[in-house]
C-alpha cells in the first residue's frame, strides 16, 4: 500500500519505524505512548511490546516446531519438514566441530537455539510492512513493528547473553589468575607492557556485544527502512522493486543470522582456551 499518498512521507517513516511502548509516563503514569515524544519521555525502563511480543512469539515457534518434529521423527522416508530440521541441525553440527575447540555440551543447543531463532524474526521482514501495523490500527494500536532485530534492544540483550557467557567460562576454565594473566600479558608478553595490553585487551572484550548487537541491528535496520521507502512509490513501482528486494533479502535475514551465531560461537570457543 502507499501510503505515502495519504499521509506526508516523514510521518509514514516515522510511524512504521516507532515501535509500541509501554513505560512510567511523567504526566499519564503507566500507559502506552502514543508518539515517538512521550515514548521517549517513560525513559530507559520503558519496554517495547512488539518486540517483545513478537520475539517470545518467535521463540516458541521454534520450540513447537522442533518438538513436534523431534516426536514425529521416523527412520523411514521423512518428511520435508523433518529433511529440513535434519538440515539444520547437520549445519549447525558442522557449525559447532569447525569453530569450537573446546568441550562443552552447551554450545551445540546455543548455537542451534541462536540461529534458528534470529533466522525466523528476521524473516518477518518479508511480510509487507503496511499488514500488521494497518491490521493493529483496526484494533485501536497505534504502532506496530514486528521485526524484533530491527531493534537495538533485542540485538543488544542477545548479545549481552552472549558476552555473560563469555565471562563466565573465561572465569571458570581460565581461573580469575589465568584470565587475568591472558588480559595482562596478550599481545605482549613482558610486565613493562601490562598495561598497554590491559587497555588493549579491555577494550576489545567489550567491543565483542557491541559488534555483535550493532551488525544485526543495522543490516535489518537498513532493509527495514529500504522496504518502506519502497511502499511509498506509486503501485506499480511496488511490485517492480519490493519482490527483487524481497528475494535478495531471504540470503540477508539468513546470513546474518548465521555470522551472529558463528561469531558467538568463535567468542566462546576463545573463552575456552588456554595460553
Amino acid at each position: 500500500m502507499a501510503a505515502g499518498n495519504e499521509v506526508s512521507p516523514t510521518y509514514y517513516i516515522q510511524h512504521h519505524l516507532q515501535n509500541l511502548t509501554f513505560g512510567n509516563h511523567p504526566e499519564n503514569g503507566w500507559s502506552l505512548a502514543h508518539s515517538a515524544e512521550e515514548a521517549r519521555e517513560m525513559g530507559f525502563w520503558a519496554i517495547h511490546l512488539d518486540s517483545m511480543g513478537w520475539s517470545i512469539a518467535m521463540g516458541v515457534l521454534f520450540i513447537w516446531l522442533f518438538r513436534k518434529v523431534g516426536k514425529a521423527a521416523t527412520t523411514g522416508v521423512p518428511s520435508g519438514l523433518q529433511n529440513a530440521v535434519e538440515m539444520v541441525f547437520e549445519f549447525i553440527e558442522t557449525l559447532v566441530r569447525s569453530a569450537f575447540y573446546g568441550r562443552n555440551p552447551l554450545i551445540a543447543p546455543l548455537a542451534l537455539t541462536l540461529f534458528v531463532w534470529i533466522l525466523l524474526m528476521n524473516t518477518l521482514k518479508i511480510i509487507p510492512v503496511d499488514f500488521f501495523p494497518v491490521l493493529f490500527a483496526k484494533l485501536g494500536v497505534d504502532y506496530m513493528k514486528i521485526v524484533p532485530t530491527t531493534d537495538i534492544n533485542v540485538t543488544l540483550g542477545m548479545a549481552l547473553g552472549v558476552f555473560c557467557l563469555i565471562l563466565y567460562y573465561s572465569f571458570k576454565v581460565k581461573g580469575v589468575g589465568g584470565f587475568a594473566k591472558e588480559l595482562s600479558l596478550t599481545p605482549f608478553n613482558h610486565w613493562a607492557l601490562i598495561p598497554f595490553n590491559l587497555l588493549l585487551e579491555i577494550v576489545a572484550l567489550l567491543v565483542k556485544p557491541f559488534s555483535l548487537a550493532m551488525r544485526l541491528f543495522g543490516n535489518m535496520f537498513a532493509g527495514e527502512v529500504i522496504f518502506i521507502l519502497i511502499a511509498m512509490l506509486p503501485f506499480w513501482a511496488i511490485w517492480v522493486l519490493d519482490v527483487p528486494w524481497a528475494i535478495f533479502h531471504i540470503l540477508v535475514v539468513t546470513l546474518q543470522a548465521f555470522i551472529f551465531t558463528v561469531l558467538s560461537v568463535v567468542y566462546l570457543s576463545n573463552a575456552h582456551e588456554h595460553h
